[in-house]
């Protein structure tokens, strides 16, 4: 029985934060096996982040009924651990909408409930937003407590240390969390995370310093006592406060986050405090339910599921482009001993586990750190190794600078695997990746390809390879439409674009369209292009773009329409309109993709069909262009 249509159910009650603060301890414990059954029965049939919510229900419960929210701020990291927050918000019964067309958001989203006080898709952001809305309520003489939210990970992240170092020098009275699950999406990588999962071995509460002692003076006295020994035992020796205080802050932990009573008092203690202060929790990712314990990297994000067995109910059945580049990078590291492959915290998402079970001194994972990554990969290249960095297109977003003055000043032969690219679906606005094009076509020096399917794919990814230089390959999130490729590879010639269909109308007619389109977009352009006649164009290319091709077609054709999947202002399509203006070429031309505006979330072909982007949007775009000159 759910708890909807249990009549002894605490969650059914709480329809926000306030509700639960009028509960004993049983009651919240109850509550907490309520709200993570909850979560389980929901989340098997939307789909969407499971494991990292099971892991905070406790820590999210227990935030809720010590602080004030949503006067007290509880700004979170990335989101993947807030749907229990969302429940217990006024949200519960959405939670079956979530990441869906009109939904609830994957994320938080400030728009959505004044207790998601901060927008968060991207990871190491909460420590810098609750500073500032620390200082804001400093400033303006407000008594309110802020706590970040850290944790899956986000602590890998270097802007979480900026922020931190900042911090630590400000006499404002702030709240770090760090919820420590020894896992981001893949499993934690690095100095700090080797050095916390030292510290935590033994799983039990520690502290070396008064401001614990104040903390956990509500404990038993034997808890107390194998404190006090800790204390005498391991003095001198490197405890996870040493970092922390000497960056300014108290730090309280090791505590368990899955003791609820605990958290509670340890919670009520620290209010008392003032001033940077830094509690450490430990969690498990996925804790309460078996299958998300035994593979939270698969319930991280999660298709629709049986939640008696945890089996994944459906499959799409394609060949997604992220195994596409998984087989291929694969294959090249077999021909060639000097690629590497690195990942910023995504082996799963980019399609790397294989590829690090078969070379696992070639593969380097370096946490959440996407500017990193970028550089090493410079380093790399300016030692002759070949250096493969698979990234989603919305977190290459966060290496701009690196891309510039790292790799393309200096003309690095770095290969760039751009997954995600275009409209992703259900995690929406913060995901999309649909300004790669425009970040990366103004920067000198390099190579973007677009590819039409997993054939196509494949031999680009060669291409890029095989190119001295900075070269980029974006291809979708999700399966192509079943070209198979071919196992030898072949290049491609850089910015040769390939002729689909050439249109039987008469130039005389004076209505002798071109489609100019790019990526695997070019399945719904086949539709329109034979519904209206029009030449279609795989451009493969959006830099440099086949310039011989286009002043062919500029002379027999009278429109220019672009496609692509991603935003229009400096799209692909941007570049055309620059090609006619710098030759004078007066052929109209119609820009078709990614309107100025950030998508939400739903499937992509309800994103596609909602912004006029699927095949009869498209032609509908067309006609209307043409009746209008």
């Amino acid at each position: 029985m759910n708890s909807e249509t249990n009549p002894n159910s605490l969650l059914a009650n709480i329809d926000r934060p306030a509700d639960l603060r009028g509960l004993d301890t049983e009651q919240l414990i109850q509550l907490a096996r309520e709200l993570r059954h909850f979560l389980i029965e929901s989340t098997a049939i939307t789909g969407g982040h499971l494991a990292p919510g099971l892991g905070a229900v406790e820590l999210t419960i227990a935030l809720h009924y010590v602080f004030n929210t949503p006067y007290d701020r509880l700004v979170w990291d990335i989101g993947h651990q807030a749907y229990p927050h969302k429940v217990l918000t006024g949200r519960r019964d959405q939670l079956r909408s979530i990441r869906q067309l009109g939904g609830l958001s994957g994320f938080l989203k400030r728009s959505e409930s004044e207790y998601d006080t901060f927008g968060a898709g991207h990871s190491s952001t909460s420590i810098s937003a609750a500073l500032g809305m620390a200082v804001a309520a400093q400033q303006k003489g407000e008594k309110r407590e802020v706590i970040a939210l850290i944790g899956d990970g986000a602590l890998t992240g270097g802007m979480a240390y900026e922020a931190l170092n900042n911090a630590g020098d400000l006499d404002t009275n702030l709240l770090v969390i760090l919820n420590d699950n020894d896992m981001s999406i893949s499993p934690n990588v690095g100095a700090m995370s080797n050095y916390l999962s030292r510290i935590l071995s033994g799983r039990t509460y520690s502290s070396v310093r008064e401001g614990s002692k104040t903390v956990l003076s509500t404990l038993p006295p034997p808890v107390k006592n194998l404190a006090r020994r800790w204390e005498e035992h391991m003095k001198g020796m490197v405890m996870p406060s040493t970092l922390f205080e000497e960056m300014g802050f108290n730090y309280i932990g090791p505590v368990d986050g899955h003791d609820l009573p605990l958290l509670v008092s340890v919670l009520k203690n620290m209010a008392k405090l003032k001033g940077p202060r830094f509690l450490h929790i430990v969690t498990q990712k996925g804790k309460g339910y078996e299958p998300a314990e035994g593979n939270p990297c698969t319930f991280h994000g999660i298709s629709p599921f049986d939640p008696d067995t945890g089996k994944i109910r459906m499959s799409s059945g394609k060949r997604s482009y992220t195994h596409v580049f998984s087989d291929w990078l694969c294959d090249m590291a077999s021909q060639d001993e000097q690629l590497v492959a690195i990942t910023p915290a995504m082996r799963e998402g980019s399609g790397l586990v294989k590829f690090s079970e078969l070379y696992p001194e070639r593969y380097f994972d370096v946490g959440i750190a996407e500017q990193h990554a970028l550089t090493f990969a410079a380093g790399l290249a300016c030692e002759d190794i070949k250096p493969v960095v698979a990234i989603y297109s919305t977190f290459l977003q966060r290496a701009y600078d690196q891309l510039i003055h790292d790799v393309a000043i200096q003309k690095l032969d770095v290969t760039l695997a751009i997954d995600r690219a275009g409209i992703v679906g259900a995690d929406g606005a913060t995901h999309a990746g649909v300004f790669d094009i425009a970040f990366m076509r103004c920067v000198p020096e390099i190579i973007i390809m677009c590819p039409k399917d997993e054939a196509e794919c494949r031999d680009m990814l060669y291409t890029a390879y095989q190119h001295q230089g900075p070269a980029a390959v974006r291809y979708p999130r999700g399966g192509g439409n079943g070209t198979p490729e071919r196992e030898q590879m072949q290049s491609i010639e850089i910015g040769r674009a390939e002729m689909l269909r050439q249109s039987n109308a008469d130039k005389e007619m004076g209505r002798r369209i071109a489609i100019l389109a790019w990526g695997d977009f070019i399945g719904h352009c086949e539709l329109a292009a034979s519904e209206l006649d029009c030449t279609l164009v795989n451009m493969r290319f959006a830099k440099p773009l086949d310039e011989t091709l286009l002043h062919e077609l500029t002379i027999s054709h009278d429109y220019f329409v672009t496609v692509e999947d991603h935003a229009v202002a400096g799209g692909a399509g941007s570049a055309v309109n620059e090609f006619m203006q710098s030759h004078r070429y007066t052929l109209p031309v119609l820009n078709i993709g990614i309107p100025d505006q950030f998508t939400e979330h739903g499937t992509q072909a309800e994103i596609y069909e909602q912004l006029g982007l699927d095949a009869k949007g498209i032609e509908a775009s067309i006609q209307n262009f043409i009746l209008e000159k």
